[in-house]
């Protein structure tokens, strides 16, 4: 059992609730416990009495009651050196509040069920690069969709890009090859989308339901989502180079979306299996020949205001090994398309 402390908030740990900072230092507390020791006026900030969603600043100083021990934290499982290589390896830029990556396809950004093991937020331990904390993700990809993906480097950086990104100031441009060509090459898809339950025991395999706008209110469970598409290039009339934003970050919007178009994303079996009809030259998301079944989505940039520095920062992730092929066969270029088209006149 510890005494009475009291504990002065750091620089980094400020502009966040007293309940999450109580958890972090103190993993014994759970949130019943934080909530009758405030309503005793147990725990105090700068001598008077608060409430757990309180929001603490730098400098300001903290009592604590005396509490039990906390049990031995268990000992974190080692990396292999492989992992450890290869998601330094993803790096793109980092700097001394942010690191992104360009995560590769087939690793999940966090784990869950079905996952596994080895994701992102499992190999964070190898991206501290002298720091005495892990980064910790901000956003999420898919675990078949490749490219940028952002972690802050300490409490404050994740909560304000969290906020950013709440707040829909970054902007997010993914590249996708799809089935047919959509007509018009350029517009927006207003489906809302409603979660299927999976068919595993613990829900894996679900799936987003493409909801009409005018019954999303009349819905239950269903969200409003928006994406802006752009035909970048094409193949006849057979497969597309399409740029998609998300307007709204719904789970698998971007390929429910252009499933529902009937241009559903190439290499898509959830959403472009056999029974979808596209509106290229056949069935489902698949093209055959030389084409990987791999999915072909990737987030191809990310553009965000810096939380510390204010400058407007754009990052650009290459095209994962399957697509960069794709891109070959089909003769699409890189140097051909405008970084954002949708920006163009």
């Amino acid at each position: 059992m510890s005494g009475v402390q009291i504990l002065r908030v750091g620089e980094e740990e400020g502009e966040q609730r007293l309940d999450r900072w109580l958890r972090k230092r103190f993993p014994q507390l759970n949130q019943i416990a934080i909530e009758k020791l405030c309503r005793t006026g147990q725990i105090r900030v700068d001598a008077g009495r608060v409430k757990p969603a309180t929001r603490i600043e730098p400098g300001q100083e903290v009592r604590v009651p005396p509490l039990p021990d906390a049990a031995p934290a268990p000992a974190a499982p080692r990396l292999r050196e492989t992992d450890a290589e290869m998601i330094q390896a993803a790096v793109l830029w980092k700097d001394e509040h942010i690191i992104a990556i360009n995560k590769p396809p087939g690793l999940p950004s966090q784990g869950g069920s079905g996952q596994g093991e080895r994701h992102v937020d499992g190999l964070t331990p190898a991206l501290m690069f002298g720091y005495k904390e892990k980064p910790r993700l901000v956003h999420r990809l898919d675990k078949d969709t490749s490219g940028v993906l952002l972690l802050a480097r300490t409490d404050r950086v994740a909560r304000r890009l969290s906020e950013a990104f709440r707040a829909r100031t970054t902007r997010k441009i993914y590249w996708a090859a799809v089935a047919g060509v959509p007509s018009p090459k350029m517009g927006t898809v207003r489906f809302g989308l409603v979660k299927a339950p999976g068919h595993g025991r613990g829900g894996e395999g679900e799936k987003m339901i493409c909801v009409h706008p005018a019954r999303v209110d009349q819905t239950e469970g269903a969200k409003r989502a928006t994406t802006d598409y752009a035909v970048l290039d094409s193949l006849g009339t057979r497969v597309s180079w399409a740029a998609l934003v998300p307007v709204t970050g719904r789970t698998h919007q971007l390929r429910a979306h252009m499933a529902e178009l009937g241009h559903p994303i190439i290499g898509d079996g959830k959403y472009g299996g056999s029974g979808q009809e596209n509106l290229g030259d056949g069935w489902g998301a698949q093209l055959g020949g030389e084409i990987s079944r791999k999915l072909h989505l990737h987030a191809r940039s990310i553009s965000f205001d810096h939380p510390i520095t204010g400058k407007r920062i754009t990052l650009t992730a290459p095209l994962p090994d399957h697509m960069a092929r794709t891109w070959k066969t089909l003769g699409w270029s890189e140097r051909d398309v405008p970084a954002d088209p949708f920006e163009e006149e």
